[in-house]
């Protein structure tokens, strides 16, 4: 029994750490969604932040920097996005597309070009990273059955990065809900006719949105190279964006239950590591290859309709003309 607990809160740690890049980039997908871009950009601009991330702090031995520059490249993918969209009302999914396609291919020439290592990165010390942070009590804590388990494995030892996802949520729920940049970024997703006639600008909020998105998938971008991993690796993203907006159209575009959608992608991604050459009661060994396909085949399902009906932004991929 003492086994199979911990291997559950194993299981559960895992789930955290993998879900941590879905859960920043449904984030940016919210609130570019909730204004009326489609935003299939995700998944390119995790993958810039990420070897933006790597790179810069190999070449100056600051993860911080390293940080930052993966938010500004982010951004600045967001700012081509918005820039044919939203400026010139080109199609939101082809620019997404598009913006996919330069990331895969910009991230590998340059890999090549700065570090001669067919598209990666050198790999970073665990001084150029962010490390896992020990939370206070945690020795004295193991002495308590079951809640020291609970502390040092689940709620202690995870990065910077993931307790940022975490707070990201709330922050996200606060903005979208309790503030008037919410109302306007929420109204202008809906009828952005109103929100022109109240004397505010659509392009602006428009704009705005997809800058917050920009950060939040440099953050992400930044996890998977300089915090879960090491370095950075050709297509190491994964299909990670276009996860987090099947989690984002799970939830309805509302961040809590788009955070749930991430744990559950998470936890299945955890799961197949951990189910890998087990053997279950009346089922058998399940061969790996449908463990490893199991996240994107829900994935699948979810983007096709078949679990629950969404109810997008009515103006949502919509260019508006004054």
């Amino acid at each position: 029994m003492a086994d199979f607990m911990l291997q559950l809160l194993l299981t559960f740690d895992a789930t955290l750490r993998l879900a941590t890049p879905l859960i920043l980039c449904a984030m940016a997908g919210i609130f570019s969604e909730r204004s009326g871009i489609v935003d299939i950009s995700l998944e390119g601009k995790l993958l810039t932040g990420a070897f933006v991330a790597a790179a810069i702090t190999t070449l100056t031995g600051s993860p911080w920097l390293g940080l930052m520059a993966a938010i500004c490249a982010s951004v600045f993918m967001s700012m081509i996005h918005g820039f044919a969209c939203i400026t010139h009302r080109g199609d939101q999914v082809v620019s997404g597309l598009a913006i996919n396609i330069l990331a895969s291919g910009l991230t590998i020439i340059i890999g090549i070009a700065l570090f001669k290592k067919g598209g990666q990165t050198p790999a970073l010390s665990s001084d150029e990273r962010f490390r896992g942070i020990e939370w206070f009590g945690v020795n004295m804590m193991d002495n308590i059955p079951v809640i020291g388990t609970i502390y040092r494995q689940l709620i202690s030892g995870h990065s910077l990065l993931v307790y940022a996802a975490l707070l990201a949520v709330p922050l996200c729920a606060f903005i979208l809900y309790r503030t008037r940049f919410g109302l306007r970024l929420r109204a202008v997703g809906e009828k952005p006719e109103s929100v022109d006639s109240a004397g505010v600008s659509v392009a602006w909020l428009r704009y705005r949105a997809l800058i917050i998105g920009g950060v939040f998938c440099g953050i992400a971008g930044a996890y998977l190279s300089i915090s879960h991993g090491a370095n950075f690796v050709r297509e190491m993203s994964a299909g990670k964006g276009y996860i987090a907006l099947a989690a984002v159209i799970f939830g309805n575009w509302r961040p809590i239950k788009a955070f749930y959608a991430c744990l559950l992608f998470g936890f299945l991604d955890a799961a197949t590591s951990r189910l890998q050459g087990v053997d279950i009661p009346l089922i058998g060994e399940i061969p790996i290859q449908l463990m490893l396909a199991i996240p994107y085949i829900v994935t699948v399902l979810l983007l096709a309709g078949f679990i629950g009906r969404p109810t997008p932004p009515a103006a949502i991929g919509v260019p508006y003309e004054k």
